[in-house]
């Protein structure tokens, strides 16, 4: 699964919906189509190529993936369904068409799971029961749907299922920690008996990692205007114990206290998923 686009889901999709905290995300999904930021030419130019490639040539299943992942990078999201389906239609019994389906299905309905998104990624398992990306995403429908527990479980199977250097594994032990934090499930046991993430490195990695803590520090500002955003303060501990700066969290977590006590329980909890002491 690329990664941008599993981040995009993590942040935009679950983070907004299911677990309701303020986050940094890499691109805007809550924005109105018309709103939204206009692709580059170049993505449009190959729209456009490939739409008149599949003229020609209408049966191009590979044409056909190729646009729905070119609309969706543009955040055209209903037309990279379109196309998506039509390659499923054209190769059904790969995996992948269906979980491309699903994905682009779950981000067009702009904060709602359609019940078309499940059955696609219900037919990507059928033909491939390990596709990390239906296995995900249908996760997230319990989750949504309430049934935290389970989508708990499945996300952690799928961890074990996955080498510990996939670069969406602490995104998707982040999720958890967030959901079993509100809902108050008991995770830490589970969460201990997974490997050691590796530690990035390279100049990417370190790029990576400078962004991250421009994220964090303006997140940290807003709360020093916003102090009673639990969630907001949970995310901020969760980013800053994951950067290694658990002193940063130490004091985010008794900030959080100070402006929030009736919310201890919650905050706590949290806290304690993430390792703050």
């Amino acid at each position: 699964m690329p990664v941008s686009r599993l981040l995009l889901i993590a942040a935009a999709l679950i983070a907004t919906i299911s677990v309701g905290v303020t986050t940094l995300r890499p691109k805007s999904t809550d924005a109105p189509p018309e709103t939204a930021a206009a692709p580059s030419p170049d993505i449009g130019a190959m729209i456009a190529q490939i739409e008149a490639r599949l003229k020609t040539n209408p049966n191009d299943a590979q044409g056909w993936k190729m646009l729905g992942l070119s609309f969706y990078e543009a955040s055209r999201f209903a037309e990279s369904a379109t196309a998506y389906k039509r390659a499923a239609e054209l190769e059904p019994t790969t995996a992948e068409s269906w979980s491309n389906l699903g994905e682009a299905l779950v981000m067009a309905s702009q904060g709602k799971f359609p019940a078309d998104a499940k059955t696609a990624f219900n037919n990507a398992l059928a033909r491939d029961p390990k596709d990390t990306r239906a296995r995900y995403f249908l996760a997230v429908e319990k989750d949504i749907a309430g049934d935290h527990k389970r989508a708990i479980d499945d996300w952690i199977a799928l961890l074990k299922d996955s080498p510990p250097d996939a670069p969406w594994q602490a995104d998707v032990r982040g999720l958890i920690a967030s959901v079993a934090a509100k809902e108050k499930i008991d995770v830490r046991a589970r969460m201990a008996e997974l490997p050691a993430l590796p530690a990035p490195s390279g100049p990417a990695a370190e790029q990576q990692s400078a962004m991250i803590r421009s994220m964090v520090d303006g997140l940290a500002k807003k709360l020093q205007a916003n102090p009673k955003d639990v969630d907001g303060w949970i995310m901020l501990m969760r980013s800053q114990a994951a950067l290694g700066q658990s002193g940063d969290a130490k004091a985010a977590r008794q900030s959080a206290l100070a402006a929030n006590p009736e919310s201890a329980a919650k905050i706590n909890t949290a806290a304690s998923e993430f390792g703050i002491k």
